[in-house]
């Protein structure tokens, strides 16, 4: 098999990419490779043709947009019961590097440096996204656990 990081969608839609936490409508819900800000997590369109929210139908948008805030509003109840110093979620579509739409769900922290804390997380130095000190592993299993919990909670 080859490295589902090359095409998270493809894997996702086979069953094969392990950060994948569950379906939504018109997404699915994945946690993030690494975890600097533990929690982060992404939202991937289901059809890795969809370039950008625009390329989605009405219906389509309001899918996707709804399943951001889910994921979103997960995210923050589950930081909250595992770290009291959690801040709040910011929620991002930028459309910069990847060729597929998504969503970033980043947890802010209280801990986190005060050159930082209200800036955009892009501003964090870029070893950030291959510290292997960070990557997640096992030992973010209650957080996506957590999450994941609160995700599916009424369904």
């Amino acid at each position: 098999m080859s490295d589902w990081r090359a095409d998270r969608i493809g894997t996702a839609l086979r069953g094969e990419n392990p950060t994948v936490l569950g379906r939504l409508p018109g997404a699915f819900a994945v946690i993030g490779d690494v975890q600097w800000l533990p929690g982060y997590c992404v939202l991937l369109a289901d059809d890795p043709h969809v370039g950008s929210l625009s390329d989605l139908s009405r219906p389509g948008r309001r899918d996707f947009l709804e399943s951001m805030a889910d994921l979103g509003e997960a995210v923050s109840q589950a930081c909250r019961e595992l770290d009291s110093e959690f801040r709040r979620v910011n929620l991002e579509i930028l459309g910069n590097t990847d060729p597929f739409l998504h969503a970033h769900v980043w947890p802010r922290y209280e801990w986190e440096s005060p050159a930082l804390i209200r800036k955009p997380v892009w501003l964090y130095p870029a070893e950030n996204w291959s510290d292997p000190a960070t990557a997640l592993g096992p030992e973010h299993d209650p957080l996506r656990e957590a999450i994941t919990r609160h995700l599916f909670r009424n369904g």
